[in-house]
Formats: structure tokens, sequence, C-alpha cells
């Protein structure tokens, strides 16, 4: 494997768009503020802006969680994710390339701390191959405290806590979500540049009928929490970027003062989001929208229920 690599809610398929989903998560990834939970939030969005059977650019995927919720439920027609990290863009070529593969790793790979020390040593080595690099960058996520790549281990090294290696590693359900994910293969596509090179690109600004989301890296903590974390001037730089974008954007963030200043042109959107990085805590989140976009009326785009998008998808029906 290479490490690098309009519709309307009418007629033939409308019946598979909003499709229940077998199980809760989409990805095999774990984030701490991952944004899960706003899924059904940017599918409203999706219903009240004609978007159904668009195309979704997420230039800054990591877990894509909302990118696989909108596919699996045929609310939009083909996924462009993108991330900048080498083990996150690796893992996605993994599994969408050899999933078989990828699957037996997950099956068999001991659960150990010895294991753990050996996939960090595969995961800092330039010799390692982009398999290597993809599957250790899932297993130091899916083993790792908050799924933090370059955090500790849950339970530690001594595996002394009431929390052990294997908490977040069930090896049928994480199988399950690879084998699923592959089987979208055809309609998703992985790359790995700059997100403001990719929002700049023609990818986004030669077509009108897509969306593009882009959660950039958190403005507090987030050296803690990337490898590649920002710095203001280059969230400025994506401010600048998705500002001169054409079509219709959406940007998250943390409410951080500086964010707010940035964005100051925009009418914020605040919510709360529940985090999992150390210990579990709520923040103030924000996000921010294209001019002309419909939003939809709701308290928080992170308390949307299915019962809500139903209500919503039998409205876009009968119209």
């Amino acid at each position: 494997m290479s490490c690098s690599r309009s519709c309307k809610l009418c007629g033939e398929g409308r019946s598979s768009v909003g499709k229940a989903q077998e199980t809760r998560y989409s990805s095999p990834l774990r984030y701490p503020g991952g944004k899960g939970k706003v899924a059904n939030f940017v599918k409203l969005l999706v219903l009240e802006n004609s978007l159904i059977g668009s195309d979704y650019i997420e230039p800054y995927a990591g877990g894509a969680s909302v990118a696989l919720s909108l596919l699996f439920e045929d609310y939009i027609n083909h996924a462009y994710i993108n991330d900048i990290n080498d083990g996150v863009y690796c893992f996605w070529r993994f599994a969408l390339e050899d999933p078989d593969s990828l699957c037996r790793r997950i099956m068999t790979v001991p659960l150990t701390i010895d294991e753990w020390r050996r996939q960090k040593l595969i995961h800092s080595s330039m010799d390692s191959s982009p398999e290597d690099i993809g599957f250790s960058t899932f297993y130091l996520n899916r083993t790792n405290r908050s799924g933090i790549v370059s955090g500790g281990v849950i339970g530690g090294t001594g595996q002394a806590g009431i929390w052990k290696i294997d908490a977040r590693f069930n090896r049928e359900a994480l199988c399950s979500r690879v084998r699923k994910i592959a089987g979208y293969s055809s309609r998703i596509t992985v790359s790995k540049v700059d997100a403001a090179e990719m929002i700049e690109s023609e990818l986004v600004r030669g077509r009108s009928h897509r969306l593009l989301y882009l959660d950039p890296p958190y403005f507090v903590k987030g050296e803690g929490l990337y490898d590649n974390f920002y710095g203001f001037e280059d969230h400025r730089k994506v401010r600048d970027a998705v500002s001169a974008t054409p079509g219709p954007w959406v940007v998250s963030y943390d409410a951080a003062p500086e964010i707010l200043q940035l964005y100051s042109q925009h009418e914020p959107l605040r919510y709360t989001l529940s985090y999992s990085a150390s210990r579990a805590s709520k923040g103030t989140e924000v996000m921010y929208f294209s001019p002309n976009l419909l939003i939809p009326k709701v308290a928080s785009p992170a308390g949307i229920s299915v019962a809500e998008v139903t209500k919503a998808m039998s409205a876009a029906t009968l119209f």
C-alpha cells in the first residue's frame, strides 16, 4: 500500500436516506471531544439546505464520525476525508484497501504492555511500513487514555487501575466497523494535504453541490491533544481560506476568546460538549456557518435525537 492516496429527497432511492444504523458508533478511532455527537445536527443541516446526495468534504477528518454517519445513512453521495497526520491517514488507507489484513491484526494482536511498547516503537520509527504505521496508530488510539496516541496506556504500565489496556479494544465490534467502512470504499476518498490548501483547491471551490465541514485543532490545549497542533497564525490562515470559499461550509471550535475574535464577522452558535481527555468534563464549543446557509433552530447541535431527525426527514419527504 502506498501511503499517499445534486440530489433531492424524491424519486428513486428516497427510502434509503436516514436508514437506521446497526451500532451507536461509526468510527474505529476515538477522539477527545469527537464530533460524532453533532452528526444528527449536520443531518438536519443537510435536509434544511437541500444537500441530500451532495459531496461531503472534511479537511480535519480524524475519526471521521460525522462523515461516516452521513454516508451510512445515504445523506451524502461521497465523503472526502483528509488528515495531515501520517498515522491517521495510513490507518484510513489500510482500512479501505485491505480490511481483511487489518481485521486479522485486530483479532490477534496481544493486548499487553510489552506489545503496547512495541507499537509505540513502530509508530515512531521512520522505517515502519504504511500498514504498520496505520495499525500502530489504531492500536495506541484504542489502548491509550482518551485515544491520545502520544498519551499513557489505560490502567498505567503497571495495569493497577480499574480499567485495563483492553477496556476500549472490543475486537469483534472494531472489525465490524472496519468491514462496514470498507464496504463503502468506492464512496470514500482519503487524502493527506494541508487543510488550508484543501479548502482552496478545485475539489472544494469547483463543486457547488457539496458541504465543507471543518473541525480544526482546539485553540486551547491543542498542543496536548494533537501531533499537528496549530498556533494563532495557523488558525488565522484557515479563517481566511474558509471565509473566501463559496458554497456551504461549517466550522466548529472550542469557544476560546481568540477564536471568537477571529470569526467575529460570523454569528456563533454556542453549545456544550462532553470531553473525555484525562477526566470527564464539559466544554463550551462554537459553530460558524457560511452566509445564506439555513441553520436548524435547535437548543444545541450536540443534543439532537434520532426522533428529531426522523421528524425532519418526514417533513422533507412530504414537501
